[in-house]
């Protein structure tokens, strides 16, 4: 099934605001929040960065998952096998009772990646971390430098086929001008530079830039708040995110950032 997706969701606030209950955490949690829940037994936190910069500095009890080497195939940037999926989250200690919280570099898509792919796992516990890796979370959370160890656990995927569209989605989508959003950078949407065969973008999608989820700060880069990205898709893109779910799909050639 995995291989034949062309299309996922990439990151929204949004998305999952409709479906968030009372038990389940919040789509983004704070840099405060973190602070607060760290000693939590139940909670897991990912950091989707380089190995390489992971080993220089991460929030402490953080467990590195590179996110091209864990959450994506080689060269054809799919869904890796359930088999290695189901072992790499089993071996971190996470299964359906654990809190996630993920984090990367600040530009939020790889860390949404790490989140999208728990939830077509049927995990239904995890969030992004308000700031990406910057100074404001190094003088506010332990850091360290050391790989923590984990006690393995068994989890257990169950897939979301909600959380995927596929091929007839999209069609369907453009036929009843329900909105696309093209989350890649404007060149790329514009058919400027591809990293795939085809240029240019589905014909009625809309452009939404990964970029355009967060902002630039002095304390590092944060995802704008919900009221900030309804603001902004209502004026700028004309669609009322708080009224349906908005499927952020892009093609296979993905790469925003």
């Amino acid at each position: 099934m995995y291989l034949r997706l062309l299309f996922f969701i990439l990151l929204s606030v949004s998305i999952t605001i409709a479906g968030v209950t009372q038990k389940q955490m919040p789509i983004v949690v704070s840099v405060d929040w973190l602070k607060t829940h760290l000693s939590d037994k139940d909670l897991a936190i990912i950091d989707v960065r380089k190995e390489e910069v992971y080993k220089k500095g991460h929030i402490k009890g953080a467990v590195n998952m590179p996110v091209m080497k864990d959450f994506f195939t080689p060269k054809t940037l799919r869904l890796p096998k359930l088999t290695y999926l189901k072992k790499l989250f089993s071996n971190a200690g996470i299964d359906s009772n654990t809190k996630v919280v993920v984090y990367d570099n600040g530009r939020f898509c790889w860390a949404a990646r790490a989140v999208w792919v728990l939830k077509v796992l049927g995990h239904k516990n995890e969030s992004l971390l308000r700031y990406g890796y910057s100074k404001y979370i190094k003088n506010n959370l332990p850091i360290s430098q050391k790989t923590p160890k984990r006690i393995a656990v068994e989890f257990i995927p169950r897939v979301n086929n909600k959380m995927i569209a596929t091929t007839l989605d999209v069609l369907i989508a453009i036929q009843n001008k329900e909105p696309i959003l093209d989350g890649r950078s404007k060149d790329m949407y514009m058919g400027k530079t591809s990293v795939a065969k085809r240029y240019g973008h589905i014909p009625t999608a809309k452009l939404f830039s990964g970029s355009d989820n967060y902002k630039i700060t002095g304390k590092g880069n944060r995802l704008k708040s919900f009221k900030e990205l309804k603001k902004f898709t209502n004026h700028y893109l004309k669609i009322k995110i708080s009224s349906y779910i908005v499927k952020m799909v892009l093609m296979l050639h993905w790469m925003i950032c």
